[in-house]
């Protein structure tokens, strides 16, 4: 049996964007919720609204991709088409990029690629390594938000923790400017 090939979402980004989170492709339950970490016990709604101290994050999916929003993150998937059987990133192949340096020309307020754990952030470098417009974007490689345990990623405060490094870069202009973020 032939496994199907799966696609991305579109991107959740606006001109305020400054900082762009990249998973690798959605998930078996993302798919069928049609959200972006649609896992319920997937941790990156909680990081989210963690790095702000806002609490538990909203049970309305539209509000929680307004909030992400209005706190100046965008998020996407570095894969527009795979095949996967199940939903572990190990089982990703045939992969296929998404055109990132076509986003950027698009939203060039960005200032940050923050990846959603090792294998977006190494798909990311074997197809975009030496591009040449992407080469001031800083690429934060971040803990997986994934609700499987590593050593060092036990919890959702550990993960707050590591993903708090993107908070610098949200308070960027776009013209190198700082603006500081009303947390």
């Amino acid at each position: 049996m032939e496994t199907e090939r799966i696609h991305s979402f579109p991107p959740v980004i606006d001109r305020r964007a400054r900082v762009l989170v990249l998973g690798t492709a959605p998930s078996v339950k993302s798919l069928e919720h049609g959200q972006f970490y649609g896992h319920p016990r997937n941790y990156f709604w909680g990081v989210v609204y963690g790095l702000f101290g806002a609490g538990d994050p909203d049970s309305d999916y539209k509000r929680r991709l307004a909030f992400l929003q209005e706190h100046r993150l965008a998020v996407f998937d570095v894969i527009e088409s795979c095949v996967r059987e199940g939903s572990l990133d190990v089982n990703i192949r045939e992969e296929e990029p998404n055109d990132l340096p076509k986003l950027l020309e698009q939203y060039p307020g960005l200032r940050c690629f923050a990846f959603n754990g090792s294998k977006a952030y190494d798909t990311y470098r074997k197809f975009f390594r030496d591009h040449p417009a992407l080469k001031h974007i800083a690429a934060l490689k971040l803990p997986s938000t994934s609700p499987i345990p590593t050593q060092k990623m036990r919890n959702l405060e550990d993960r707050i923790q590591a993903w708090s490094a993107v908070l610098p870069y949200l308070e960027e202009e776009a013209d190198g400017r700082k603006t500081p973020f009303k947390h």
